[in-house]
């Protein structure tokens, strides 16, 4: 599994329904994009939800990673590009992936992002398990994410954790990005699960 994000910080007067419209208009278009597991259209807006910008912000998820070049190399991203400028991909490895039975796509009201650096000489092995535990329990709760994911930046030594909401929400244990979900597509979301090595839990 990767992991990726850009994100475009907008005017403090910008009219964030301009974005709105956009993806209204082009969201669907990636509804059957092959390889892609999932897509979330992400906005903060000024003075909602604690956020002190506007910002667009699209989260993705491949199953692997040779799937996102017919995305970034192709008329989609470029569209992007021609519209806000060059932008840089922050990008991450996968470590594990936790989707409710029940999760829909309709469901789907907000999201958070987390990024909590790790220390030096820490026990990689350990706290991937570690993730993928408190995630398990995270995930099993009645309130809890419809999906939550965990990704680790190998230069900057950054943990990702990612999750949607059945509405906006924050995790028990610290401070989190929030965003409001204009849409998802996930054509090819069955194969994010097997898409991270399986390691012992116990």
């Amino acid at each position: 599994m990767f992991a990726m994000q850009y994100e475009i910080t907008l005017p403090a007067d910008y009219d964030m329904a301009i974005i709105r419209r956009r993806v209204a208009e082009r969201g669907h278009l990636l509804d059957d994009f092959a390889g892609l597991g999932l897509k979330t259209y992400l906005i903060c807006e000024r003075g909602k939800a604690g956020s002190e910008v506007n910002q667009y912000a699209p989260f993705y998820l491949w199953p692997r990673v040779e799937s996102l070049w017919p995305f970034v190399a192709g008329p989609g991203f470029k569209g992007l590009t021609e519209s806000f400028g060059w932008v840089a991909i922050r990008s991450w490895a996968g470590l594990d992936i936790a989707i409710r039975p029940d999760f829909a796509a309709d469901a789907v009201a907000g999201a958070t992002r987390q990024r909590l650096p790790v220390a030096p000489g820490t026990d990689l092995a350990t706290l991937r398990r570690t993730e993928a535990e408190r995630q398990d329990s995270l995930v099993a709760r009645p309130d809890g994410p419809l999906l939550h994911a965990t990704a680790l930046d190998l230069e900057r030594w950054e943990l990702l954790r990612f999750a949607l909401w059945r509405a906006a929400a924050e995790p028990p244990d610290g401070p989190v990005q929030r965003y409001q979900v204009l849409h998802l597509s996930c054509p090819d979301m069955a194969h994010l699960k097997g898409s991270t090595a399986p390691f012992p839990r116990g």
